[in-house]
């Protein structure tokens, strides 16, 4: 039961992808300044969810968290300040896991003497656990800008399985401009 829900979430991303071509995103965008980005995201990863392969759809999920409001900018990942409640911490974010495997992926790109945006680590991170559990694999067009702004309203129309049902999250969805 589980895989068709990943295989749904999975072609949902492939959509994505396709509209992330149109935005001037490109595969081998990293291949100047950091050519090994997708090796060491995939290494990194790997340890991970060899060892808890429940990892692969939280970390999927983490992504269309992220790329729901407002595109796929990492704003998922910025921590709340004293001033602002981040949309990690909204109500349908607060079940997200998987941070752990991002941060140690954030930690190992370091390497690379050029910047690699947390939104495509996310991106990446998200294809390779999906692909290391037997899931389909897909190149992954790359050169998102991180996002700044993360506001925990902004994640309130999200869809979250643990309290919405079938009919509505299909509403949520349709109200982002995809179509079911």
């Amino acid at each position: 039961m589980a895989v068709p829900k990943l295989l749904s979430v999975t072609f949902l991303f492939f959509s994505l992808q396709q509209k992330a071509n149109a935005r001037g995103l490109s595969v081998g965008f990293y291949n100047e300044t950091c050519p090994s980005v997708e090796a060491i995201v995939h290494e990194t990863t790997a340890k991970f969810v060899s060892r808890a392969p429940s990892l692969a759809p939280a970390l999927l999920r983490m992504h269309f968290h992220d790329c729901f409001v407002r595109g796929c900018d990492g704003s998922v990942l910025l921590n709340s300040t004293a001033n602002n409640t981040a949309k990690r911490d909204a109500f349908p974010n607060q079940s997200l896991r998987g941070f752990q495997v991002i941060d140690a992926v954030k930690s190992a790109v370091e390497k690379c003497p050029g910047r690699v945006s947390c939104a495509d680590i996310l991106a990446l991170v998200a294809r390779d656990a999906v692909s290391l559990v037997k899931g389909p694999r897909w190149k992954v067009p790359l050169g998102r800008r991180d996002g700044n702004v993360s506001m925990a309203s902004r994640g309130l129309g999200q869809p979250a399985c643990s309290f919405l049902q079938c009919h509505s999250t299909d509403s949520v969805v349709r109200y982002q401009g995809f179509k079911c």
